[in-house]
């Protein structure tokens, strides 16, 4: 048997980090090694802080690096968490990135850890994004980076960059299925009681949390009744009826209250609608697209290739919730 490869994750330490960003994908790359058994390759998680002291969380938590980050051995992945502590980072962290980040064969963030990648000139040029509140402040900050405020991950060539915190765990997740197998990281989110389901591009947040929530009582209640019946008739018509408004005065200021015109907020409702069903049941696609407003396969087909970028058929192949086993 030839002797075993580790690939070395390196992952970055500094005051205000975000526990979550570094133990979550911390737990996914330790759970492939130990699922790995005794195969020829797995992961070799080290820490490391500029000095290699010890670092406090924004949450109050203590952790002890494994190095100093002069002393961290040449990583095959670079992880950069996020936290408060990107907010004023210091330079050397960012001149460290700068110098030896390049030289691993991948680098990832998580959260606004994308913002220290950003410092460094890490992102110029490529397709990133961060947690959604700082995707403006990204973008604004640094004109060379094309950021994208939807998705939960996003990889550029060997750079990939994810949103808030259990945004980390997803891609982790994908960096275990690519370099393992589908199994191994099934495995590992079987473990950890997540499904390996969430596709990169999905949205980072639920329609309801991506829309503002309405300050009058009679649109609050037609979002709600969005949200508990998508398979109704959800026309401007029947919901400004529901509103006690006429249609152009409910869509000018459903869309001033929400920030989301009512087309487009149905739409994102239905496609998370139907794409929970194809996750969690075996409802067939005929009834999920009935049951989600479209009437039709096809017209719920064309709506997750304009949302996801996938048939739902293929959706529920890759991403349908495994039968726990008891």
């Amino acid at each position: 048997m030839p002797p075993r490869t580790d690939r070395v994750v390196l992952v970055l330490l500094f005051d205000d980090v975000q526990s979550l960003d570094v133990t979550g994908p911390v737990e996914v790359f330790a759970g492939a090694t130990l699922a790995a058994g005794s195969a020829t390759a797995g992961y070799r998680v080290r820490t490391a802080s500029l000095d290699g002291a010890p670092v406090r969380t924004s949450s109050g938590l203590t952790l002890v690096p494994d190095h100093a980050l002069s002393d961290a051995p040449a990583p095959h992945t670079v992880l950069v968490p996020g936290g408060q502590g990107t907010r004023r980072p210091d330079p050397r962290l960012i001149d460290w990135l700068r110098e030896n980040a390049p030289h691993a064969q991948r680098i990832v963030s998580v959260c606004t850890g994308a913002i220290l990648l950003a410092r460094a000139g890490l992102l110029d040029g490529r397709r990133a994004t961060t947690h959604w509140a700082y995707c403006d402040r990204l973008a604004r900050d640094h004109p060379a980076i094309d950021v994208d405020p939807d998705p939960i991950y996003v990889r550029d060539g060997n750079v990939a960059t994810s949103a808030g915190v259990t945004a980390g765990i997803d891609l982790a997740l994908a960096l275990v299925e690519e370099d393992h197998g589908r199994d191994t990281a099934l495995t590992i989110a079987r473990h950890l009681v997540v499904f390996l389901r969430r596709p990169g591009n999905q949205a980072q947040f639920s329609a309801q949390l991506a829309a503002q929530t309405a300050r009058r009582e009679p649109l609050r209640e037609v979002q709600q009744w969005i949200t508990e019946h998508p398979g109704d008739d959800l026309s401007v018509e029947s919901m400004a009826a529901r509103a006690r408004l006429s249609p152009r005065h409910f869509a000018r200021a459903f869309q001033s209250e929400t920030g989301l015109t009512p087309g487009k907020y149905v739409e994102r409702v239905r496609v998370e609608h139907a794409r929970r069903l194809l996750e969690d049941t075996t409802d067939g696609v005929e009834e999920i697209s009935r049951a989600s407003g479209y009437g039709t396969p096809e017209a719920m087909r064309r709506a997750f290739l304009k949302a996801l970028g996938t048939p739902p058929a293929e959706y529920r192949r890759r991403f349908h919730a495994p039968t726990p086993s008891h």
